[in-house]
């Protein structure tokens, strides 16, 4: 059975991995054979007799470990604690039990949660939840200035427990107890745009249900005789190798996707597209952006290579190598480079990215609003007029102050699997619709 691996972006996707038995070859004692291996032995006994606090044995290992990684000054190989490689799985498989809504950060840090989307079905729109409502306290924790993802962990939970929530709408609060019944994950949405020319945007290829998913809206844009169709993949970050050839198949019916390079130099198609009748053969447009990256880099690179379709946008993030997850025994897990991968026509893209055949700037996310200043009292409210809309900023100890603004709203549908876009408002968007005329 072929191994699974991973094209992320960061620190997002997760799959079953390489279980610790396939590595017991190399034994613990092995640690204390090398002068730095008892050294560590030897700092932690140091620690535990002579520090003046309390130690956290977890804390301890947990920090080395993070530290063995950092060594290797890769980005992509990187260590997922037991709580987030949790969520993670789940994740992967595309459905868990939660309130039925989409999250986003509500603070600049990326801290804090607001509701981003509430779904059609799911205990949140029963309990009158929308679009803008920010997390003030989950239980009676106060949640508005915690990490997005430990938000997220709080907010599930297992099937028909309750949650109590309490939210911010504008100045007011309200406090609602909802219950985690089913959620499922549609990462593809699809619409029909002016001149029968349908679009399918997919925002991840990082969940179980991607290729179910995908294959089901290829279909419905062949059941309704689309024979122009836009393929979105901006702000894609990637996910599962085998999900980046599943989706890149679905349009090549002959010759290799993608193919992986190990460490000492050996190079090997990872697989080849395959004549399907369900395979899309009409005219075809890939829009990417700056985050495109990895598994959306290989559908873009095989497209673009076999001359399939025409790529459409900014040159995308540069993300080359493919990850093998390792399931540690504390429940954690290590994601390791383990091969570079290369397009049909052997490109390497790691740091380099897929230039697009028409290089288009995405507009739809505009850098918004944002200056600081000094020289006021330290504590000062500053109130200031922005567009014709009074902004108050405070200054700090040391007399500065800061304003951003919130990123304009984009425009989203609360039923999951239905886009909603504007070519008017939308540059690459346009320039795709008119690559078929």
């Amino acid at each position: 059975m072929r191994k699974r691996l991973l094209l992320v972006s960061g620190a997002l996707a997760a799959t079953a991995a390489v279980g610790y038995a396939q590595f017991v070859s190399y034994d613990t004692a092995d640690i204390t054979k090398t002068a730095n291996g008892k050294a560590f032995v030897q700092l932690f006994g140091a620690l535990h007799q002579l520090y003046l606090k309390p130690l956290d044995d977890n804390k301890l290992m947990n920090g080395a470990i993070k530290g063995m990684i950092a060594s290797l000054d890769d980005e992509f190989t990187y260590y997922v604690e037991a709580q987030a490689n949790q969520t993670d799985q789940e994740d992967l498989t595309g459905e868990f039990f939660g309130i039925g809504i989409q999250l986003v950060a509500s603070n600049a840090d990326g801290t804090g949660a607001k509701v981003d989307t509430v779904f059609k079905t799911g205990s949140a729109v029963q309990g009158g939840v929308q679009a803008g409502d920010v997390f003030l306290k989950i239980g009676d924790k106060d949640v508005s200035t915690l990490p997005l993802n430990d938000v997220v962990r709080l907010v599930r939970g297992a099937k028909g427990t309750k949650v109590n929530i309490t939210f911010g709408r504008g100045k007011s609060t309200y406090t609602v107890t909802l219950e985690r019944q089913p959620v499922t994950i549609v990462s593809v949405e699809q619409t029909v745009l002016p001149n029968n020319v349908g679009y399918i945007a997919l925002s991840t290829f990082y969940s179980d249900k991607v290729n179910e998913q995908f294959a089901a809206a290829v279909q419905n844009m062949k059941k309704k005789g689309i024979t122009k169709l836009i393929l979105d993949l901006r702000d894609n970050g990637g996910g599962l190798l085998s999900s980046g050839v599943f989706v890149a198949d679905q349009f090549m019916q002959k010759g290799p996707i993608v193919s992986l390079r190990d460490g000492k130099g050996k190079t090997q198609v990872y697989d080849t597209a395959k004549n399907q009748p369900t395979d899309y053969t009409g005219q075809l447009v890939v829009l990417i952006n700056k985050n495109s990256a990895s598994a959306s880099e290989i559908v873009a690179g095989a497209l673009q290579d076999t001359k399939r379709a025409t790529i459409l946008g900014e040159t995308s993030y540069g993300k080359g190598v493919a990850q093998t997850p390792v399931e540690l025994v504390n429940g954690a897990q290590v994601r390791i480079v383990a091969n570079e991968w290369l397009t049909p026509n052997g490109r390497q893209i790691q740091k380099i990215g897929i230039t697009p055949d028409v290089k288009v700037e995405d507009n739809r996310r505009p850098l918004p609003l944002n200056f600081s200043g000094s020289g006021v009292k330290a504590g000062s409210k500053l109130t200031l007029d922005v567009g014709g809309k009074a902004v108050e900023v405070v200054a700090d100890k040391d007399g500065k102050f800061t304003y951003t603004a919130p990123p304009a709203d984009q425009p989203r549908s609360d039923v999951q699997g239905v886009a909603v876009v504007n070519p008017a408002t939308d540059a690459e968007l346009k320039a795709a619709l008119q690559q078929f005329k």
